[in-house]
């Protein structure tokens, strides 16, 4: 875990990509766990397609920072096509990781990294999605990848408090459910670290 127990995260992605939702999810579950957590997205001139970017703090202490997160411990590149458009691993800690939703590998991500020498982790959100949601909602398995990928929640303890978080909000529609159960599942196997 990072410097006085908080793990700082920056989401990139697109707006309508499920970015936010991501980031708030894991905000929730961190809390269900009894850690100190922020989640919250920063607001400009958001319209579908857009890039945007979202934050988590997540802290065994109280937090009482509350700014965008220029240092981030782990990235999440929700859009790969956001890597020749925005500094992505800018202020990314040394000892961090950058997360991208892509088919293709650590080492050939690294090439667009603008001189990022730290850990890359990909994994294909989009293909996971579309196999087990029928559509590509890549925010659920990069959700699955950042937690691995930063160790900040334990995975079965994750995938227990993920469930009962999607039993609330989808009572009425079990489908929904199972599909991302088996997204989260099948990204926390096929996350690569390089």
């Amino acid at each position: 875990m990072a410097t006085n127990d908080m793990v700082e995260i920056r989401w990139h992605g697109r707006g309508g990509q499920g970015a936010k939702t991501a980031c708030l999810l894991l905000a929730d579950v961190a809390a269900s766990e009894g850690k100190f957590v922020q989640g919250f997205p920063e607001y400009g001139p958001e319209r579908m397609g857009a890039p945007i970017t979202a934050f988590n703090r997540i802290s065994e202490k109280r937090c009482s920072i509350h700014s965008n997160i220029y240092d981030p411990d782990y990235v999440v590149v929700v859009d790969e096509s956001l890597l020749d458009s925005v500094d992505v691993a800018g202020g990314l800690k040394e000892d961090g990781a950058i997360i991208i939703n892509t088919p293709g590998s650590p080492q050939e991500m690294r090439e667009r990294l603008r001189g990022w020498t730290g850990k890359v982790c990909t994994v294909d959100a989009r293909r996971i999605s579309e196999e087990f949601l029928g559509r590509n909602f890549p925010n659920t398995p990069m959700l699955a990848a950042v937690v691995k990928v930063s160790g900040v929640l334990e995975t079965k303890r994750f995938l227990k408090r993920i469930e009962e978080s999607f039993k609330h909000k989808f009572a009425a529609k079990p489908q929904v459910i199972e599909g991302n159960m088996a997204t989260l599942k099948k990204s926390l196997e096929e996350v690569q670290v390089g």
